[in-house]
């Protein structure tokens, strides 16, 4: 399966992928609020879902991803990042590795088109997981700190 060899060259450059998405999400007009989150923290959760790729293309189930992003979620709403800087910054990471196979695994022929739609296909529907139930989080989130925030005012 070709889209298999796809994700292990990504998982193979996850370090350098997780560099790069950390710089274009601190550089981008769009994510200025992630100059709030450290660099390493950054790096460390983009350099997380890289080096798993496979996994979470082939093994993780949907409960899966609705933790893994429902928590990032939450924790980018406390931090103080926008909702459109984080959806935005999801984009960015999908468009971040569509970039990578682009530059390091041209299609030749036919049969890696199709790998390379095959995993574009997984790709898009992992990124599209992530941002629904990131933006579910971040919303949940939200939404306790307001109640909070109303319970407190009306005890003061």
């Amino acid at each position: 399966m070709l889209a298999l060899r796809l994700v292990h060259l990504i998982e193979g450059h996850s370090e350098e992928l997780a560099m790069g998405l950390t710089d274009k999400l601190r550089q981008s007009e769009r994510t200025r609020d992630f100059g709030k989150v450290s660099p390493e923290e950054l790096g460390l959760a983009a350099a997380e879902v890289y080096h798993n790729l496979g996994e979470w293309l082939l093994q993780k189930t949907e409960t899966d991803i609705a933790e893994r992003f429902m928590r990032l979620g939450e924790c980018r709403a406390a931090e103080g990042v926008g909702l459109d800087q984080f959806v935005w910054a999801l984009v960015i990471s999908r468009n971040h590795l569509w970039q990578f196979l682009q530059r390091e695994a041209f299609a030749d022929n036919v049969i890696q088109l199709s790998g390379k739609l095959e995993l574009l296909q997984m790709l898009n529907q992992f990124y599209d997981r992530a941002v629904y139930y990131g933006v579910l989080g971040y919303t949940e989130a939200k939404e306790q700190g307001e109640h909070a925030n109303a319970i407190g005012a009306a005890l003061g």
